[in-house]
This record gives structure tokens, sequence and C-alpha cells, in this order.
């Protein structure tokens, strides 16, 4: 095995540690919070909390499978002119296994479970509180149903957007990620 080899090789390993510890502790924060913050607020509030979690999950597939999809090229004419995001933009694509894998699969898994926590205690609350029925079995697979269905749907576009658009939504990104002051520019 060569030298550069052997680096990339240990390289991939320790992100592979990196990002199973970081999914870990935030897997364990925000399903607390979604927890705790969900069983103590009334139903529309609780609503108003899956969908945003939804839409997060939704947006972050859009970026994963956009940076995957993206064009490299285009991003060098426009860092050549100084166009703001450009560089940030090549970055992105560069590092489009680590962007799509954080996107993807730890913003994304996460929504999910999270989602599903969410609309449980949805559930619960529209059948007790509202509906003022014990068994919350129909209740429960309603509300899952359409939260699984909306998301889905949410991801089938988000998809659909981001291989068309991957070159526009990369862009976008990247001048985003220029505002930013704590990001290595």
């Amino acid at each position: 095995m060569s030298k550069n080899s052997k680096e990339a090789s240990k390289s991939h390993s320790s992100w592979l540690i990196k990002i199973f510890v970081i999914t870990f502790i935030l897997s364990i924060v925000f399903n607390y919070l979604s927890t705790e913050v969900v069983e103590n607020l009334n139903i529309v509030i609780s609503i108003i909390i899956l969908v945003l979690v939804i839409l997060t999950g939704v947006v972050s597939d859009l970026i994963a499978t956009a940076v995957t999809a993206a064009n490299e090229a285009p991003f060098h004419a426009k860092a050549a002119d100084k166009k703001r995001g450009a560089k940030q933009s090549v970055a992105i694509i560069k590092n489009a296994d680590k962007v799509s894998n954080v996107c993807g699969d730890v913003v994304g898994d996460i929504c999910g479970v999270l989602s599903g926590a969410t609309s449980a205690l949805i559930a619960m609350n529209i059948a007790t509180e509202v509906l003022h029925v014990e068994d919350i079995t129909v209740t429960t697979m309603l509300v899952t149903a359409t939260v699984t269905g909306c998301t889905v749907l949410g991801k089938a576009i988000g998809k659909h957007l981001g291989i068309t658009k991957a070159n526009k939504i990369v862009n976008i990104i990247g001048v985003i990620i220029s505002y930013i002051p704590f990001i290595k520019k």
C-alpha cells in the first residue's frame, strides 16, 4: 500500500469515527429535546415543530443530492472571476462524499427519527386530548402515515430538484457559506 493510500485510509477512518460520535451525540440531544419540548406543548405548536423537522430533513436530503450531482468546472470559472461563494462551492463539491454523508445521513436520519418520535407524541395527544379515546392505534397509524407520506413526497421532490438544479443549489450554498465568518474561506 502506498503512502498516499495509507494516509487516505487513515483520514477516512478518522472521518468515520468523528461522524459516528457526532451523530450519536446529536441524536441523543435532539431526541431528548424534541421529546421533552413536544410532550409539554400544545398540539398546534407540536405540529409546527414536526413540520420544521420534516422540512429540515427534506432540505438536507436535497443538498446531499445536489452536491453529488453538481459539476465542479463552472465554479472554477466563477472563482477565477472572484464571484462570491465560488471557492466555497468548489470545496463543497470536492468534499461531496462528506457533505452528502452529513446532510443526507446524519441530518436526514436524525430528522427521520425525530419526526417519528414527534409524530407518536402528537398522535397520543390528539387521541387523548382531542378525540378522547383510549385506543390510540388508529390515530397513531393515520398520523404516522401522513408524516411518512409527506416526508417521502418532500424527499422525492428534493431529489428531483437536487439533480436538475445541482449547480444552482451548490452555488446558493457556497454564497451562504461565504457570509459565515467562522468558516474558513
